[in-house]
């Protein structure tokens, strides 16, 4: 991998999909108090272990149709078993790297990035704009959820109502 290139093809400018093109695809599996669940799985309610707080309640759940940049991620390539099995993110959900990638191209101990900026063209890659069905959990503040044996950056409730439930 060439930190120079990373997240660009053939020499081109990186481009950097917005973050609200984010979200769980929902047969990935996430981690909960009452053990593993797919997200599709997740209600309102459910407490979900978080590498932050230890648990946090999950206060609403959207399920949205976009059209992004879906980057597959194949099983064991950001470590031993991370991820434990091939998985597919929208280009622009947040990734936990804490390993030598986030010194290497990052500059830092650990970096929250857009999968999109792991693409290495071998092990992650662009498979190009796609209809996805996402899920985003949101929360009452931001989280780092255990997805498909990676970290990963849960939403935080946008709405004031939902705050006040």
């Amino acid at each position: 991998m060439k930190p120079k290139t990373v997240g660009r093809a053939h020499g081109e400018n990186s481009v950097h999909t917005p973050m609200e093109d984010a979200g769980l695809m929902a047969n990935s599996i996430i981690l909960t108090l009452d053990g593993e669940k797919a997200v599709s799985d997740v209600r309102p309610g459910d407490r979900i272990i978080t590498r932050d707080a230890g648990t946090a309640i999950v206060r609403n759940i959207r399920k949205r149709r976009i059209k992004a940049d879906a980057i597959v991620i194949q099983a064991g390539s950001l470590g031993d078993t991370r991820p434990d099995r091939d998985m597919i993110l929208p280009a622009g959900q947040g990734v936990l790297v804490r390993d030598w990638r986030a010194e290497a191209m990052f500059g830092a101990r650990q970096a929250l990035v857009p999968a999109e900026r792991l693409i290495d063209g071998e092990f992650i890659r662009r498979e190009g704009i796609a209809n996805l069905i996402v899920i985003q959990l949101e929360f009452d503040r931001p989280h780092i959820l255990y997805v498909d044996g990676i970290e990963v950056a849960g939403q935080i409730v946008q709405s004031t109502q939902a705050k006040a439930a």
